[in-house]
């Protein structure tokens, strides 16, 4: 197979230790690994654009040239038209303020070249075969966080590039949008151009094929044929990423439901002309877990809105304990950068809610390793770390607030199978331990099979309750 980029000896200072592989045309590779192992870094490296205060070593060569060698502006040429790269956070990538129709052709108009005809044309057809059709004339802030990730491909797409680096490109995604992604990378490949995904989604790695780098800590665990190494992993981590796939999981601890924190009557609830559910009642108990299901952009979000008083319902009422402080009803984003001030350090913005709520410093001493975080990521900036550290920051903050209710946006969809395992239970002993209720977005059956008290399921014929 012909060699499309070469990697040698890449590294980046403290995080990541050197590596090298090859990207082969039409051969699949995957980086899998733990949160904040450094597998985002390697993509940023590959592509030139790693934070300021980081600093990579090694060398990237592209069909014989080398990409290290080249300025900033050199590079930059190549984004779009030789090398794409689909970020692990779409919504940092996309113009807020822009349609997402535009969005797609004006990649089209100004990478491909096509006239403006040409370009909206062809990004009507892409977002309709990515089922955005419907979405052309919406703003990002209109979409689901899956919506979005869909999108951000579409728009990564528009130039030609051969080769696509794809950062977490599933995460959030229902089974059939995940399945639906998974196929358009799969024919980068299986049309002669490289593909190098990074994800912590073992299912993903199965239907990309290919090879795959098992990574954790900055380091190459093993590699090779991602058929033999994800049915019989030689490293103890592989075999623990195996271990912790939900079907797995022992079942909840029996639920000692207490009194009522959420009660919600004949809920509607239209997006444009777009009805998401109508007439919607049910009761949450403290102690309670709920899980709600359904495919990206259904309304799931916006239910958990609706339930902390974030948005009006078009009809019926939502109940909360008025004699309990808003601040105890909370919401789990499904983006967690949204949460966080990007200029201040993690440490900031945790030691502010500390003193604002007149909390201890103690507690967030105790949770940081209880989350599997080090005392060392309070010094950086939100965009210095990975999704999955920065989702597990968000959960630490909102414990200090000791939560009644809980909306859980999608909590662990940026997180690799071991501290998606930890995570769930940390939220589930808070529901079971402290009495807090936790309604529960997820698109993983499996692991909603194993946590959920009940299941709300959004369906194309209205909501079902079980």
């Amino acid at each position: 197979m012909t060699e499309l980029l070469q990697v040698e000896q890449l590294a980046v200072a403290g995080i990541v230790q050197p590596l090298s592989f090859s990207l082969k045309a039409g051969r699949p590779l995957t980086l899998l690994g733990e949160t904040g192992s450094g597998k985002s870094l390697i993509a940023q490296a590959i592509m030139g654009n790693l934070p300021a205060a980081l600093r990579g070593r090694g060398q990237v060569w592209l069909r014989g040239e080398e990409l290290t060698a080249l300025d900033v502006a050199a590079r930059r040429r190549l984004w779009g038209r030789e090398l794409a790269m689909l970020p692990q956070e779409p919504w940092l990538a996309l113009d807020p303020t822009m349609k997402a129709g535009e969005q797609v052709a004006e990649g089209y108009r100004y990478v491909a070249g096509a006239d403006w005809v040409q370009a909206r044309s062809q990004a009507a057809q892409d977002l309709t075969r990515l089922g955005l059709g419907h979405a052309i004339h919406w703003l990002p802030g209109q979409l689901s966080g899956g919506m979005m990730q869909r999108l951000a491909f579409a728009a990564a797409s528009t130039g030609g590039a051969n080769i696509v680096i794809a950062d977490e490109p599933t995460k959030g995604l229902d089974a059939t949008s995940r399945d639906q992604v998974t196929g358009l990378l799969r024919q980068v490949a299986q049309g002669g151009g490289g593909l190098l995904t990074i994800t912590h989604d073992i299912a993903v790695a199965r239907q990309l094929g290919g090879d795959v780098m098992i990574v954790r800590n900055g380091e190459v665990l093993e590699s090779g044929p991602a058929e033999q190494v994800l049915r019989a992993p030689t490293s103890d981590y592989g075999r623990a990423l195996l271990a912790a796939e939900p079907a797995a999981w022992p079942a909840l601890a029996p639920l000692k439901a207490g009194g009522p924190v959420l009660r919600v009557e004949g809920l509607t609830k239209a997006r444009g002309d777009r009805l998401l559910f109508q007439d919607l009642s049910f009761e949450l108990h403290g102690g309670e877990v709920m899980a709600v299901v359904g495919p990206s952009g259904c309304g799931k979000s916006t239910l958990g809105s609706l339930c902390l008083g974030l948005l009006e319902p078009d009809a019926g009422t939502v109940w909360r304990d008025a004699a309990l402080p808003r601040l105890r009803y909370q919401k789990l984003y499904q983006d967690p950068p949204a949460a966080f001030a990007p200029y201040c350090s993690l440490g900031q913005s945790l030691r502010d809610v500390v003193r604002l709520h007149k909390k201890d410093w103690a507690e967030v001493e105790r949770l940081l390793p209880q989350l599997g975080l080090s005392r060392g990521l309070l010094a950086r900036r939100p965009q210095e770390v990975s999704g999955g550290e920065l989702q597990r920051l968000a959960i630490l903050r909102i414990l200090l607030l000791d939560p009644v209710l809980l909306f859980a946006d999608e909590p662990t969809s940026r997180l690799d199978l071991v501290t998606q395992q930890q995570t769930i239970k940390l939220l589930t002993d808070l529901a079971r331990d402290r009495g807090c209720a936790l309604l529960l977005v997820s698109h993983e059956a499996e692991l909603v099979s194993k946590v959920a008290d009940r299941t709300l399921q959004f369906t194309s014929s209205g909501v079902l309750q079980g």
